[in-house]
């Protein structure tokens, strides 16, 4: 190995999911972000990180499924994820999990201080500024609720917009307001997240952009499910999508 490989960060993509599931476009998109930022990218055997478990009070499933991903992901420099919510998952939620544990604790605790959420990464570790990168057309940005909540991500996705070239973006009234998603939630409160999303969705339309990203899949499904029912001309992407140059048909189109 040469000098400039052993000094490539080591990271294990947390491919969530979602992603893995429905829109691998975006593994995809941050495997070309982190590389292109001077990242060495693995994707180890993986599972779900357990927030669906644990918001649904199930904590000693949730926990067996954390012990798999911390095993899995001890060896890396840093644990990624193109997702808010399961970046605020293991960052927020797994040392309750563990709390006492005298064996496993520490090796939360130090998971814990190496996972980030992509966007997040790429600004905040590895300085990146501004990417190569172009998009013909207007947007609008939806701030997920564990993102912005758990991980304080809200600048740093803009940041990097700004330097799109082509790209213009227009704030919607109440961005960093929940879209209904909420991952179990939407299932066990229907009538209420359809509320929420609903309003989102308006908000979307009135900004005039034809793109809505965001950084949480979950979220993105949500929001572009009610805009083609309310027959809004709005396209959802995954921003690591737009970020990367990554084409591929729009959220919930074929």
């Amino acid at each position: 190995m040469n000098n400039d490989a052993a000094k490539r960060p080591r990271v294990g993509l947390f491919v969530t999911c979602l992603v893995d599931l429905i829109r691998p476009a975006v593994g995809f998109a941050a495997v070309k972000l982190l590389e292109d930022a001077g990242c060495t990218v693995e994707v180890p055997s993986q599972t779900c990180c357990g927030q669906p478990a644990f918001n649904s009070g199930h904590r000693a499933t949730t926990r067996q499924i954390a012990e798999q991903m911390i095993a899995a992901f001890e060896p890396y420099d840093y644990v990624v994820a193109p997702s808010g919510s399961c970046a605020g998952m293991i960052k927020t939620h797994y040392p309750e999990l563990f709390e006492g544990d005298a064996a496993w604790a520490p090796r939360v605790e130090e998971l814990c201080a190496k996972t980030y959420e992509l966007i997040s990464f790429l600004v905040d570790v590895m300085k990146v500024g501004k990417v190569d990168a172009a998009f013909d057309g207007t947007v609008t940005y939806h701030d997920s609720c564990s993102g912005l909540r758990e991980l304080g991500i809200k600048a740093q996705p803009r940041t990097l917009l700004a330097g799109v070239k082509g790209l213009e973006l227009k704030e919607m009234h109440d961005a960093d307001v929940c879209c209904g998603f909420g991952g179990t939630f939407c299932v066990k409160y229907p009538d209420i997240s359809n509320t929420i999303v609903t309003k989102k969705a308006e908000h979307i339309a009135a900004t005039g952009a034809d793109t809505l990203l965001a950084g949480d899949l979950g979220c993105l499904m949500n929001m572009a499910g009610k805009l083609q029912r309310l027959g809004k001309p709005v396209r959802a992407r995954h921003v690591a999508e737009v970020l990367a140059g990554v084409t591929a048909p729009a959220i919930g189109e074929r």
